[in-house]
């Protein structure tokens, strides 16, 4: 038998980002004992990369603005495959949870008259986002850190969870290892709440850090969880695309808020040749009326480079595409150029926009006060995930609850910018509070040392390979495959290449060798991740070959129309009887009366 320390908790919070802190910080006030487990640093959460702004109907900047616009905002967003009650209730809820998160402590920019200062952003209607310059994310894992630390929460730091153990149809552990020296770990609780992430590494041009390996979506499928709408990954339209070092970190959509503009290599604003019918409305017409560039602007009408994320992504790539783009392959990011209508331009944009400013004058030797920056799409976020209860955020997994991006529902087809931050407060808080109450009613679970033996055995088994490819190799090829033929503009043919593409990789990856020994081991760390980037690039693979339309994120470019008849449903991924991954259709909810009615008077 192996050797391993074992702890026992009420509720295990997997993730330490926003949503895994908001999760841990309601457990523990629920009164129950609560770990937090961290796959890299306390405080090295992916939430920090998050810059433009927490999405909430604060109404501090434009009055007109409340919980029905934004709930309206974000369901024709999401080309309304979005869980509505979800949407309901984050709309409703996130205001709260900014005010709750500034009496923490949380410092952000004000209104002349002292209140928070929100910004304009790609689908909202009126300025809705709080902010912290563009560092709002690191702003708000400082503030849930800053509180939590003194709610009693175990915090286990560079330790990665590799499986889930379940008592007959519930959860009641997990196994997981430090990354340090390699030794095991099992964690006994009554519930856990997955808030991993995304899948982002899954690409090869990515704005996601080393981290999102899309360890909580394939742990949770492989304990028997549902996932949901995985075809839809978002790629955002401005990543860094010089030098190739920096390729696909990300460029804020704030840029976009505070005024930049995007041009093609002619220095043309290309944004205006293709506005959709259901934004024209709210959208100007011209570059006199569409380049507003500070908050609090009352005109209705939005600039075309505030579209939602998968119409401007998709703009770009036809630039590019059509031979328009910028020398290194991307088209041109402008903020520099509103010199020409506020004074002191550089010194607003810096003061707006202190990290970008700093992240090109030192990454690309660019100062974005005095020229473009170039840029393109990168991998972003998943707006799939488990599939949860809207209310209490568990999974279909009695115990199992899920939080942020790694849970399905809120966002459907495509999410608003601004919406992620205040979706893991909002849902962060539920899932703790709900894994708190389960917790209370339900005794400790048995778990079999049989099961945790098996799978302690299986993943030393690089170990003891002689010969076998090298994870980083098979890493390489993964992102290769997926960034090619599932990326951005997607068809049957190459989908169903990649899919023959998976199946080699994951022969491969059955034979991957490790050598040297458990301590701080990158080569197993990476072959330990790769059995969830495979999960997680099968799904996505799959959903994508099912949903024969285009549709937010998702672009068919042998299906381009929207499918009202077949496509108004979630597409759901579940782990056959046999172990082969299985698709399903589940026909949307019927939407409340009252909530069908905020949406036809909000269009």
């Amino acid at each position: 038998m192996s050797s391993f320390d074992t702890y026992n908790y009420d509720v295990l919070v997997i993730g330490a980002g926003g949503a895994g802190l908001r999760a841990a910080i309601e457990a523990t006030a629920n009164g129950v004992s609560v770990a937090l487990i961290c796959k890299s640093l306390l405080g090295k959460a992916h939430t920090v990369m998050a810059e433009g702004g927490i999405a909430a109907a604060l109404s501090n900047v434009d009055e007109r603005d409340n919980w029905r616009v934004h709930f309206a905002d974000t369901m024709r967003g999401g080309q309304y495959l979005n869980d509505w009650r979800m949407a309901e209730l984050h709309a409703k809820e996130a205001p709260d949870r900014v005010r709750e998160l500034e009496a923490w402590g949380a410092l952000f920019d004000r209104t002349k008259d002292g209140r928070i200062l929100q910004r304009n952003f790609g689908g909202h209607k009126y300025p809705r986002l709080a902010h912290v310059g563009d560092r709002t994310g690191l702003e708000m894992i400082r503030t849930l850190q800053d509180h939590g630390i003194h709610q009693g929460i175990d915090v286990h730091m560079e330790c990665t969870i590799i499986n889930l153990l379940k008592d007959g149809e519930r959860v009641a552990g997990a196994l997981g290892y430090e990354r340090e020296k390699g030794q095991f770990k099992l964690f006994r609780a009554k519930a856990i709440v997955i808030a991993t992430g995304g899948i982002g590494r899954a690409y090869k041009i990515t704005s996601n850090s080393w981290e999102y390996t899309g360890d909580g979506h394939s742990l949770a499928y492989h304990a028997g969880a549902e996932l949901m709408d995985m075809e839809f990954v978002q790629f955002h339209p401005t990543g860094m695309v010089w030098p190739p070092s920096v390729r696909g970190i990300l460029v804020t959509e704030g840029v976009r808020g505070e005024g930049g503009i995007l041009l093609n290599r002619e220095h043309k604003r290309f944004m205006f040749n293709e506005i959709p019918e259901l934004y024209r409305l709210q959208t100007a017409d011209n570059e006199e009326e569409g380049w507003k560039y500070t908050q609090g602007d009352r005109l209705a009408k939005r600039p075309p480079e505030l579209l939602t994320r998968d119409h401007v992504a998709r703009c770009i790539v036809r630039e590019i595409k059509e031979g328009r783009g910028s020398p290194h392959n991307g088209v041109f990011l402008d903020i520099s150029w509103i010199k020409t209508k506020i004074p002191n331009a550089a010194e607003h944009i810096k003061k707006k926009l202190p990290s970008m400013y700093h992240q090109f004058k030192k990454l690309a030797d660019i100062d974005i006060t005095k020229e473009a920056m170039e840029v393109g799409p990168t991998t972003h976020y998943m707006m799939g995930g488990i599939r949860v209860n809207a209310d209490t955020q568990m999974s279909t997994v009695p115990g199992l609850f899920a939080a942020g991006e790694a849970a399905a529902g809120l966002h459907g087809a495509n999410r608003l910018g601004g919406n992620s931050l205040s979706d893991l407060l909002v849902f962060g808080k539920r899932a703790g509070e709900f894994a708190a109450r389960f917790a209370k009613e339900n005794s400790q679970g048995v778990i079999d040392d049989r099961k945790v033996e098996a799978f302690v055995q299986q993943a030393l088994e690089p170990f003891e390979r002689t010969a076998g490819d090298n994870p980083f190799q098979v890493q390489y090829d993964l992102q290769d495959a997926m960034q090619d033929l599932v990326g951005i503009v997607r068809k049957e043919d190459e989908l169903v290449k990649a899919m023959h593409e998976l199946k080699k990789l994951r022969e491969r990856f059955s034979k991957v060798r490790v050598i040297g020994n458990r301590e701080y081991n990158t080569g197993w760390h990476t072959a330990l991740d790769l059995q969830h980037l495979l999960t997680v690039s099968e799904a996505i693979t799959r959903a994508a070959i099912e949903r024969k339309e285009s549709r937010g994120a998702h672009f068919r470019e042998d299906h381009p129309q929207k499918d009202e008849h077949s496509g108004n449903c979630n597409l759901i991924i579940v782990k056959g009887e046999d172990g082969q991954m299985l698709v399903k259709r589940m026909p949307l909810r019927d939407m409340r009366p009252d909530l069908i009615q905020i949406i036809d008077e909000m269009k």
